[in-house]
């Protein structure tokens, strides 16, 4: 689009929800509507930039009476476009989807029937704080804890070599600051290109001709020729983002590039050379992927001469007070206002919470007490209501009294299941296992997801993945 209005995606399969959004916004926002997650991503991926700002139901198909779609979409978003400001819809105001929403990722949860205008303040307030905290966030990473300090000691050893980066970690986590300021701008590479491709926020048919370029009329719609990513990084770095949902049939070309620099663009035949440095990051566990046969051995011995993990929060200590105090006094000079603080009980409660969206979702919880609690101590009830509590729950034995955090009786059991049957399937004795738990704790809490997840120890989203997956084989 060549409008200079921001771009706003809703997601809704109620056509008229969207259809009278996209009205109400139409004047200040190119609008993008979509009716469920595989329509959405679709559609983001045919764009040349992600919009700025998503408005997602959480009920959407194919099970609209569940929100696992909309909490997957959240995912699915920020993993094609980390910045982009997701505010969350919901037929059903659930201060437990609310805090998960928010966890994941979301600036903001609003239950139907919507206020237009709070959506629009929502909107505004989204891009301000926003415009600011990215900005913060090119500052390199905050943290004294020795994990960041021995992240920190193995960037500088690895920063001014010529050989890939594999950068791994949990979303939210950093990735992409690491990339782009510790691994380019302190390196002699500095003043070279410095460009990043997520390789899932683009079709995988077009992957291809944008990291290596085409010439005209190598496919439908290549009106000229252009450069891909390689070419146009030259010899500075090329941050490859998602690295794990590259295509098995495109990996042998960006391996050849990785070995000897060669590649060429889409419908050519001329060799061309990339002197470019590669970095890449996942939030996978490529081994695994390895091991399925969905990501090449020798390609991910490429990519990792050298191995970097990004510390989740909830394993740097302190240094979530120090990201605090860095992030309230941004948010509050963004906001023209005084910065909050945190009473006693809220601080305890700041510093026992694990922060399962990491550093993104320290950050929206600062954005939101910012907007509510300007100038004012914010309580532990207030702090509360922001964070996704999880209650821990740790089943001691199993139904035939193995006690399950006793590993000699656990292989007891394992070796009498050995010698009655000398051959198993170990992924399905274990799925089996795991089903057979999930079934149970939804039958304990009457299928109440919630309650089951609690009981479990995990989040609904993972929860839903799970039984999902079932369906699916």
């Amino acid at each position: 689009m060549s409008s200079t209005k921001p771009l706003l995606l809703i997601v809704d399969d109620d056509s008229l929800i969207s259809e009278s959004l996209s009205f109400a916004f139409a004047q200040e926002y190119d609008v993008l509507t979509s009716h469920s997650r595989a329509h959405a991503l679709t559609l983001l991926r045919q764009l040349r930039q992600a919009p700025q700002l998503a408005l997602v139901d959480l009920g959407l198909p194919p099970l609209p009476h569940r929100p696992d779609e909309g909490f997957a979409l959240i995912g699915d978003l920020l993993a094609l476009s980390p910045d982009m400001k997701i505010v969350v819809l919901s037929g059903q105001s659930d201060d437990d989807n609310a805090r998960h929403a928010r966890t994941l990722g979301a600036v903001e949860f609003v239950a139907k029937p919507c206020d237009p205008a709070r959506l629009s303040e929502l909107f505004h307030q989204a891009l301000r704080f926003g415009s600011q905290t990215q900005a913060a966030n090119t500052g390199g990473m905050i943290g004294e804890s020795l994990p960041m300090q021995r992240l920190r000691l193995q960037l500088s050893q690895y920063a001014n070599l010529a050989y890939p980066v594999l950068i791994e970690g949990e979303s939210g986590s950093g990735k992409d600051i690491v990339a782009s300021h510790y691994l380019h701008r302190l390196t002699e590479r500095k003043d070279k290109p410095f460009l990043a491709l997520n390789c899932a926020a683009i079709s995988p048919s077009l992957l291809e001709p944008t990291l290596f370029g085409h010439t005209k009329g190598a496919f439908t719609g290549a009106t000229g020729a252009k450069a891909g990513y390689f070419e146009d990084a030259d010899s500075g770095t090329l941050f490859l983002d998602e690295i794990g949902e590259l295509p098995l049939d495109l990996q042998p070309k960006l391996l050849r590039v990785l070995e000897n620099g060669e590649y060429q663009r889409v419908g050519e035949t001329q060799t061309r050379v990339s002197t470019a440095r590669i970095v890449a990051a996942t939030n996978r566990d490529l081994r695994q992927e390895m091991r399925a046969g969905r990501f090449r051995a020798d390609l991910f011995h490429r990519i990792s001469v050298f191995t970097v993990a990004v510390p989740p929060l909830r394993e740097t200590g302190l240094d979530r007070l120090l990201l605090l105090e860095h992030f309230r006094k941004t948010c509050a000079a963004s906001a023209r206002t005084e910065p909050f603080a945190l009473a006693p009980a809220a601080q305890s409660l700041w510093l026992d919470y694990g922060f399962p969206g990491n550093v993104r979702e320290l950050r929206n919880i600062v954005i939101r007490l910012t907007a509510r609690y300007p100038g004012v101590a914010v309580t532990g009830t207030q702090l509360s209501a922001e964070l996704d509590n999880l209650d821990s729950f740790e089943p001691t034995t199993s139904p035939a009294g193995l006690a399950l955090n006793d590993l000699d009786n656990i292989r007891k059991a394992a070796r009498q299941h050995l010698d009655s049957t000398p051959k198993i399937n170990l992924d399905a004795t274990l799925e089996q296992w795991q089903r057979g738990y999930i079934e149970a704790a939804t039958e304990l809490c009457g299928g109440n997801m919630s309650e089951a997840a609690r009981r479990l120890g995990i989040n609904r989203t993972t929860l839903y993945n799970r039984m999902e997956s079932w369906t699916r084989r």
